[in-house]
């Protein structure tokens, strides 16, 4: 009998751990299923299309708003473009200026909740279903929306709340309230509420479970294929590590961690370039054809514009109001110079880094084309293009990238990590102010929301990446619609503010501090 007990004994463990597997995967399943039934009304109700096409009506209302901020502020992106490098630099910072951290620590930390996953994933994701042709209508998007960053990252700092202790917190929110009461125009306040409650989706969505998800799946396809709840209890640990110690602590990780990543990840996409030189102008060559015929991928020629705005809109984020959340933190007291930083967000996010992505991706051959026709084939669903080894999203891109250089996909792996890990803290920022708007501030309160933001990087890491990304977009988005109806009302306030700038600028009244 004492035989059989130790052999019981002895087998329980081993039948746990043969089974634990299973359980896990099941596990992951059932977060999976929970998430995707009750998001799928609101992803639904963000994509809709015009009546008769397949044109979301998100995507044109941020193309329109980019567009009109471009005219209105005659070209500010370009005209502005010197001058933001400089007050980058340091060379007008007053050190006595109100505010928590530098020009360049404030683009950091923005850059942070920016560049990362949706420059990497997400351009695969477009180029994948849009063909080399998204990469074109990505530029002009990423173009146009350095116009409505200047805009909204400028009111940002007009209108944030400076506190006792040296503080701040400003946003879309801020701006809603105050600068609205200023004009006398009505529904401020219920707008900046609206505007925190899509804010806290986001953070929670995009900012959060789409990185924790993307990140597993580079970790697996490293190290091989575990459950997704463990990467999501060890990513959570570290994020709630940094994100304890407020906005300093996270602009000095993000300064560190972005510039290094970022540097790290065009330097091998520009060897990779450069090595098929040959194939530059052939690749360029697919990007123009593809933007106005489609080289037959789903939906031609409108499928490719539209997966280039989503990603680039994705991608900078221009128009949906987080990055004012970040560069309203900065210290000075001339908000026009924050606008001017902030336009280089989307020029850094969208016109280089993810350019370089679809680049290696259509140079190294990842997508299948007919030889005969040079058309695009589609996969079995028709809905995305046959790749080499049927990748998709992260994966693409590492496999475009190891095509050149095996060992790849580990340096690929750290920077998905890092770039997933910096923009989960800086989302945790947004999410936290819009937060704290909410429910006011106060350390206890700020200790709910961060405990929150670390349950959902496990639920994000444990969840298909299907619901994930549209709960993701959708959530982003949201934000925009109510964002951009306040640049509307707010945009001659910042001409305003511009004009004055320019001439004390003109005068030698604003100098140079170093």
């Amino acid at each position: 009998m004492n035989n059989k007990l130790k052999a019981a004994a002895w087998a329980a463990p081993a039948m746990l751990a043969a089974t634990a597997p299973a359980m896990a995967q099941s596990m992951d399943q059932k977060i999976n299923d929970m998430f995707a039934s009750s998001t799928g009304w609101f992803v639904n109700f963000i994509f809709s299309p015009f009546p008769g096409t397949s044109f979301p009506w998100i995507v044109a209302w941020l193309v329109i708003a980019a567009t009109i901020f471009t005219i209105y502020f005659g070209l500010i992106q370009f005209r502005a473009f010197p001058h933001s490098i400089s007050l980058v630099k340091g060379d007008y910072s007053d050190p006595n200026d109100a505010g928590e951290v530098s020009h360049f620590q404030a683009l950091a930390t923005a850059l942070s909740g920016t560049v990362g996953l949706g420059n990497i994933a997400g351009v695969a994701v477009a180029v994948g279903i849009g063909g080399p042709g998204a990469t074109f209508w990505m530029i002009l998007a990423g173009l146009m929306g350095m116009a409505s960053k200047f805009t909204e990252c400028t009111l940002g700092v007009k209108y944030r709340n400076e506190y006792d202790d040296g503080t701040v917190s400003g946003g879309p929110m801020y701006y809603m309230t105050k600068g609205f009461a200023e004009r006398g125009l009505p529904a401020g306040k219920f707008m900046a509420v609206l505007f925190s409650v899509f804010c806290i989706l986001g953070a929670l969505g995009g900012g959060n479970m789409f990185q924790a998800n993307q990140a597993h799946a580079q970790i697996t396809n490293v190290v091989g294929d575990f459950p997704g709840w463990i990467t999501g209890i060890i990513f959570a640990g570290i994020v709630f590590a940094v994100i304890v110690g407020g906005l300093k602590s996270i602009a000095s990780v993000t300064e560190k961690v972005v510039p290094f990543m970022g540097v790290l990840y065009v330097l091998t996409a520009l060897i990779i370039i450069l090595m098929n030189a040959d194939m530059i102008g052939w690749a360029f060559g697919q990007i123009f054809a593809g933007a106005f015929t489609g080289l037959g991928v789903a939906g031609g020629m409108v499928g490719a514009l539209i997966q280039g705005f989503k990603r680039a809109a994705f991608s900078n984020e221009a128009g949906v109001g987080s990055a004012a959340i970040a560069h309203s933190a900065v210290r000075t007291k001339e908000p026009i110079t924050e606008g001017f930083v902030s336009l280089l967000e989307p020029f850094i996010d969208t016109v280089v880094i993810c350019t370089m992505t679809a680049l290696v991706i259509i140079i190294t051959g990842q997508l299948v084309s007919d030889p005969a026709t040079g058309m695009y084939l589609l996969d079995e669903g028709g809905a995305t293009i046959q790749t080499v080894d049927g990748n998709k999203g992260v994966a693409l891109t590492s496999a475009a990238f190891s095509s050149a250089f095996g060992w790849f996909k580990y340096v690929l792996a750290i920077a998905v990590i890092l770039f997933a890990f910096s923009t989960m803290i800086s989302w945790s920022y947004y999410g936290l102010k819009a937060w704290t708007f909410l429910f006011g501030e106060g350390h206890t309160k700020e200790i709910v929301f961060k405990v929150i933001f670390c349950i959902f990087v496990v639920i994000g890491a444990s969840a298909n990446l299907g619901p994930v990304i549209d709960f993701s977009d959708a959530a982003i988005f949201a934000m925009a619609v109510v964002n951009i109806v306040a640049l509307y009302f707010l945009m001659p306030i910042v001409k305003r503010e511009l004009n004055s700038y320019l001439s004390r600028l003109k005068s030698g009244e604003i100098h140079k501090f170093h």
